[in-house]
């Protein structure tokens, strides 16, 4: 999950703070010191994230676009200039275009706002955009909410009673409501200090930037694993009260099944499946990745020397061609599975299902799953050419039928002339007829087009007085018959108007007679 940092560099930010010793801190340099814990964290326990850096004060400058060069970052930090007063709405918009440009509308992103809760004077105040934003066009549409999904953090560089001595606090709140809720504002406790400034992103790396490990189990087999990005909590939409559904830390392998069966299913989201090699201390704040640089090779070699059940499965799922179905919860399952950068490199992956117990119809139900030595035969075939799944539904889906569909006049003129050729035909043709003229009443009583019903009915009558006198007599009886279920079926009052009662043949001796002779 992409991470974009926005820094307050206007005149606000300069404004002197009082701390313990003789070196004069700005609240510019609080907040250069929070972001370097940040980057640091970062570098060492989310060494895949993306990154950029943008700056503001009434305009907006991207500092280092999208990157995992966690040195760049901090440097870029030291180098930042002061400018003139605050237009947050300049930098959400900046926002945007970054991370359309360079992830679309569809990633997920994460967008962290530090500034000192100054909101700016004038045209281009906070004040004014908020007050302004109900009376805009679409053309000039305030960007919040982002137009791909986000969570908004803001880090504010005051404690809690310096904002609500104004209606800064109230403003930066309307935010993250804006962004349809997600996100958080973390202030300052106590007094503003380099020890209350970690603090506050350490809350922040608590929230957003902990990895998250777990242990891979299949069997006696177990590793611990690093996924990532990390698996947000998924709310189920039909509860009536709906509680956050978390992935459990022990994943637990239930069973393999080839790639062709699986298909390409539905998921939530997809995530990295890392192996941990080495017990590190990965939440606290080294003094940077560039003197570890040593350790971090030597540590990378022992760990490439000890054998480790991920990198086992890696490659026999890759070999196989299969993925193995994990449980990540109670009715919660998901997918390991091998996926190729290019040819030489590959991944673990892990692709979250819906919560449910048949996340896949195809498959049926996950607990009803087995091997395929509890089988009495083998479901694959001898030589492996068949397979048993897709499961057939057992109720017929409504896209697999042939449906009627009167969008033109003249399909359903069709319809009835179909009817009224076959009609003609009788008795040779009373299979057909009955069966059209079944298909024609379902459709009327779907779209409650009973009218329809009594006019094909009229015109059986009516062709029923036209029969020449040389007609076979049954022909006249089925007509007749025809039209009577068809006006009692108009009427709709009736068990014969059920729309799955099917109008049957007219059984008469001359009916069975021509029936004997076919």
């Amino acid at each position: 999950m992409p991470t974009v940092v926005v820094m307050d560099v206007s005149l606000s930010m300069t404004r002197p703070v009082s701390v313990e010793g003789s070196e004069e801190y700005q609240r510019k340099h609080l907040a250069a010191h929070g972001l370097t814990m940040l980057f640091e964290h970062m570098a060492t326990n989310y060494k895949l994230e993306f990154t950029a850096l943008v700056v503001f004060s009434s305009l907006w400058e991207l500092m280092v676009p999208f990157t995992r060069d966690y040195n760049t970052l901090q440097e870029a930090l030291s180098n930042m200039d002061d400018y003139d007063k605050t237009c947050l709405e300049s930098a959400l918009l900046g926002v945007c275009n970054i991370v359309q440009q360079e992830w679309g509308a569809a990633i997920p992103c994460q967008v962290v706002l530090v500034t000192d809760g100054c909101l700016g004077i004038g045209r281009g105040s906070l004040r004014h955009s908020l007050a302004t934003h109900s009376q805009r066009s679409d053309s000039n549409r305030f960007p919040l909410p982002f137009p791909f999904p986000s969570k908004l953090y803001v880090m504010c560089m005051a404690n809690l009673e310096e904002l609500q001595s104004t209606d800064s606090l109230d403003c930066l709140e309307r935010l993250i409501d804006l962004n349809n809720g997600e996100g958080q504002i973390f202030t300052i406790d106590g007094p503003l200090c380099l020890k209350n400034v970690q603090s506050m992103f350490g809350k922040l790396i608590d929230l957003a930037y902990t990895p998250f490990h777990a242990a891979l189990k299949c069997g006696h087999l177990t590793s611990d694993v690093q996924v990532f990005p990390r698996p947000e909590p998924f709310i189920i939409d039909e509860e009536i009260d709906p509680i956050p559904k978390a992935i459990n830390t022990d994943l637990e392998i239930v069973g393999f099944v080839d790639i062709a069966d699986i298909s390409s299913p539905p998921v939530l989201s997809r995530h990295l499946v890392l192996p941990i090699a080495l017990n590190r201390e990965g939440d606290e704040v080294g003094p940077g990745i560039a003197d570890d640089t040593e350790d971090e090779n030597s540590a990378n070699q022992i760990a490439g020397k000890i054998p480790n059940f991920c990198v086992l499965l890696h490659g026999s799922l890759k070999v196989e061609g299969m993925v193995a179905l994990v449980q990540l919860g109670p009715e919660w399952y998901g997918m390991l599975y091998s996926q190729a950068d290019s040819k030489k490199k590959s991944n673990l992956m892990m692709s979250l299902f819906e919560p449910g117990p048949e996340p896949l119809p195809w498959l049926g139900k996950m607990a009803q799953l087995g091997p395929i030595s509890d089988a009495k035969e083998n479901p694959y075939g001898e030589d492996d050419n068949k397979s048993p799944f897709p499961l057939q539904p057992k109720n017929k889906r409504s896209y697999a039928q042939n449906v009627t569909v009167w969008i033109k006049p003249s399909g359903l003129q069709t319809d009835v002339q179909k009817i009224l050729r076959n009609a003609r035909k009788l008795p040779e043709k009373t299979q057909t007829f009955y069966k059209e003229l079944n298909r024609l009443r379902k459709a009327a009583l779907a779209f409650g087009f009973l009218e329809l019903l009594k006019g094909v009915a009229d015109m059986l009558e009516r062709e029923c007085t036209l029969l020449p006198d040389t007609a076979h007599p049954d022909a006249a009886f089925q007509l007749t018959h025809a039209a009577q279920q068809l006006k009692v079926a108009s009427t709709g009052a009736s068990e014969y108007a059920a729309y799955d009662h099917n109008i049957a043949p007219l059984q008469t001796d001359f009916s069975s007679s021509s029936t004997e002779r076919m």
